[in-house]
């Protein structure tokens, strides 16, 4: 039986698959631990640059969970708390993942599927893709540490609209929610994703990181404090800064070495 979580590596990109086409991607427990692990594993290893995520078969990223489970895996509240802590534990690794992130989304992306691209730095879909949560038909209700990513992610007001009527849409009313952050034809969606996670990998690595850890921090509605203003000049202190300037005056591409 083939592996329902697999990690490709190029390089410095990784390349995270869902890997149940057969179900269209549809998540496990299994894979929510997978998932979690992969994507901290990744993230601590300073060779990888960028990461992709995205479904296999070409018909769908993910519908979200398998309902088939539920009788099995989350029959009862003790059950589901069990499950929400894999879930929410890979959640919380996308959520603060150092590396950038790109979700290349093929197909249906509903429920678990659409909160795992959302976490994601870039959400690149294809014209029939198709998004929702509608998972109020199941009688189930979005925890709050996936409903908190939702809002950060597109407000309060649209969340709210997605949870509450909760229709399955497609990708310019995703787009226009904020949800995506570019359409191309079907048949492109894997191309662009791995040309955006290039044009990612081949910029300086410490500063991808920094500008994740200071949009993360502006979230927050806390003063910066002088270290943290600081922090922002401590790149020009980098060999990668010298490498970068020397190579823009000598009309050459930069060969970045993340120091």
């Amino acid at each position: 039986m083939a592996e329902p979580l697999l990690v490709e590596r190029a390089g410095d990109i990784a390349t995270v698959v869902l890997n149940r086409p057969d179900k269209l991607n549809a998540l496990t427990k299994p894979m929510w631990r997978m998932l979690g692990e992969s994507v901290a594993a990744l993230a601590a290893d300073d060779a990888v640059r960028c990461i992709v995520l995205r479904g296999a078969g070409g018909k769908a990223f993910s519908p979200g969970n398998d309902i088939s489970e539920f009788a099995t895996e989350r029959s009862n509240p003790a059950q589901a708390r069990d499950y929400g802590k894999l879930m929410h534990a890979a959640l919380a690794a996308l959520r603060d993942c150092r590396t950038p992130t790109v979700a290349a989304i093929e197909g249906i992306c509903v429920g678990g599927g659409m909160e795992i691209a959302a976490l994601c730095d870039l959400r690149i879909c294809g014209r029939s893709s198709r998004f929702g949560a509608p998972i109020k038909n199941l009688g189930l209700v979005m925890a709050y540490p996936e409903i908190g990513a939702l809002i950060d992610l597109v407000g309060r007001t649209v969340a709210l609209e997605i949870l509450l009527e909760g229709r399955v849409f497609g990708a310019e009313e995703a787009k226009e929610k904020g949800l995506v952050t570019r359409i191309v034809d079907d048949a492109a969606v894997l191309d662009e994703a791995n040309a955006a996670a290039r044009r990612i990998a081949d910029g300086a690595p410490l500063v991808a990181r920094w500008h994740k850890k200071f949009a993360k921090r502006l979230a927050d509605p806390r003063g910066l404090s002088h270290a943290e203003l600081d922090e922002a000049y401590a790149c020009f202190g980098t060999e990668d800064f010298r490498i970068g300037y020397r190579a823009f005056l000598a009309k050459q591409k930069p060969e970045f070495k993340g120091k």
